[in-house]
């Protein structure tokens, strides 16, 4: 048998240190972490939601529920969104994306106000709610064995479109075809946390808890969620995810007569097709 030559000794010598530092930064990468991870799926959501106006001075002028006055669905199913991808071990991007948009059209049984118009009973009524979130965060993950927790920092954005349209009047008198609309958008800092913990390379679960705040401009207020999941994966890169989420918002847009609110509590049931490699 041929002796080694000392050269390849010597280079094999040299690239040890970087390949045991590679298995060893391979080897800190927690089982509760994916290098990527990518959920599909939809929010089946049971919300309540009631949109408001006042005057500047802060005089109520009108607050609708949507759905006890509007008879807008109890439930509905929106789609979900969700990317997080490591950067090095322990560290990485996460980003998350969710819509809900609803409309109904209802012939009243009891007068409502909105806007400073009155919708008197009779009235055929057009609500309109539009919401999208989208938000992009810096997270950091602390540990290394089974479980790991998390922090991230990062931006949401919102829009929110809304309004109510029908025959209205004003001070008993007709105005005939009337609506009070409203669309705007913004950004504002966001703080996320999470836990994470595997069973086994098959079962995960997972917990997490973020807040949305904003002072100040056209539109403010503040979106706070929670939720808890658990992951399983029949295949290593192929699985499924089932989540349990509350979701409060509450904002306040400032117009040029009057003040919009959006008051909307969201709770239910997400399911993922979750990607990971």
């Amino acid at each position: 048998m041929n002796p080694i030559p000392r050269k390849t000794i010597a280079s094999a010598l040299a690239f040890a240190p970087f390949m045991l530092a590679s298995s060893a930064a391979l080897a800190d990468q927690s089982p509760a972490l994916d290098r990527v991870s990518i959920w599909l799926g939809g929010f089946y959501a049971n919300s309540d939601t009631n949109i408001g106006a006042s005057d500047k001075s802060g005089q109520l002028k009108g607050n609708v529920n949507l759905e006890h006055d509007l008879g807008f669905q109890d439930h509905k199913t929106v789609p979900r969104a969700r990317l997080d991808f490591l950067i090095g071990d322990s560290q990485g991007f996460s980003f998350d994306y969710t819509s809900i948009n609803r409309t109904r059209s209802k012939t009243l049984d009891a007068g409502i106000s909105y806007g400073g118009n009155d919708y008197a009973a009779s009235a055929t009524v057009r609500g309109k709610l539009d919401f999208d979130m989208g938000s992009a965060a810096y997270r950091w993950w602390f540990g290394h064995e089974s479980d790991v927790f998390g922090v991230g920092l990062g931006a949401a954005y919102y829009r929110v479109r809304a309004g109510v349209s029908g025959d209205a009047s004003l001070n008993g008198a007709s105005l005939g075809e009337a609506s009070t609309s409203s669309n705007d958008s913004a950004w504002a800092p966001m703080l996320q946390l999470g836990w994470r913990h595997a069973f086994s390379d098959s079962w995960r679960i997972y917990a997490d808890a973020s807040g949305v705040k904003k002072n100040g401009g056209n539109l403010s207020g503040h979106i706070y969620n929670a939720a808890l999941g658990l992951e399983w994966f029949p295949w290593h890169n192929v699985g499924v995810g089932a989540e349990y989420d509350y979701t409060k918002i509450s904002l306040n847009q400032r117009r040029h007569s009057f003040n919009d609110d959006l008051d909307m509590k969201l709770d239910g049931p997400s399911l993922f097709l979750r990607l990971r490699f």
